[in-house]
């Protein structure tokens, strides 16, 4: 017998956690473990030159891997993990193990109660340094500032998204640091709750000021232009011999018949 499709797959993009791969992967497993629906965890691999894709080889089922060329990038990464995922929702979390996969059913609940396409977190105690809270902030208020879309922590990636949300997103380098405002941006739903944010038990940072702010509020200005010349539409019939039914997750090749109809409005 096949086994249950997932309810949710969850998304965890990697470079270089060889140190916190398998505490990362225990948690999941535990805060997914008493859910009443069918999860996977979909790890990717963006060119990690140490134990990491050996690591997630040993990682049994519901969890699942894919690994890159080379490095890519976050925003690919996560790009890939939302094609190979199977769920009607997606979960997100780093792989550094800073945020709480505790989080993510509170969020799905949270979801699902309100009706909504997708629940992002806020790190209400942010366990970083001074320099990159004091970046995020900068970055983050800017990104309101020029896209117009408030978002109270863009950074956070503890979030839930119905699968159809991130199958129509454009796709750039970087384009993670505006995932909420994306979706919204395609008329779809929008929620916030505080979530737990943790201090890194191993490996290091990524990011800094130079390849962190920079990048982000330069990418402001062209999510700016995307966003004002962005039209969601809503197709009300079709018909023909032709005429495709309601696209499956992740069937890009399909006619999208149920993209929201909400209207954008300027900043």
């Amino acid at each position: 017998m096949e086994p249950c499709p997932p309810f949710l797959s969850v998304v965890i993009p990697i470079k270089n956690e060889e140190g916190t791969i398998r505490s990362l992967a225990a948690e999941i497993d535990q805060a997914l473990g008493a859910v009443d629906y069918a999860w996977e965890a979909v790890w990717v691999d963006d060119g990690s030159s140490d134990q990491s894709l050996s690591i997630l080889k040993t990682l049994p089922a519901p969890h699942r891997w894919l690994t890159f060329d080379r490095n890519h990038g976050q925003s690919a990464a996560f790009a890939a993990g939302f094609r190979a995922a199977r769920g009607e929702w997606i979960g997100t979390l780093d792989g550094d193990g800073q945020n709480d996969p505790l989080d993510l059913p509170r969020q799905l609940a949270h979801a699902l109660a309100q009706n909504v396409d997708m629940v992002n977190g806020i790190r209400a105690k942010r366990a970083d340094n001074g320099i990159r809270k004091l970046s995020s902030k900068l970055a983050n208020g800017f990104r309101n500032l020029i896209t117009g879309r408030t978002v109270t922590d863009v950074g956070c990636s503890t979030r839930v998204m119905r699968h159809r949300c991130v199958d129509e997103l454009p796709f750039f380098h970087g384009n993670h640091r505006f995932l909420p405002t994306l979706v919204v941006m395609n008329g779809y739903t929008f929620a916030e709750i505080p979530v737990n944010h943790r201090p890194r038990s191993a490996g290091r940072s990524k990011y800094g000021i130079n390849n962190r702010l920079w990048s982000g509020l330069r990418d402001c200005f062209g999510v700016r232009w995307l966003r004002l010349r962005h039209r969601p539409w809503k197709v009300q019939e079709q018909g023909g011999s032709g005429a495709a039914g309601a696209r499956a997750p992740g069937n890009a090749n399909a006619i999208p018949t149920d993209l929201p109809a909400k209207p954008i409005t300027s900043a």
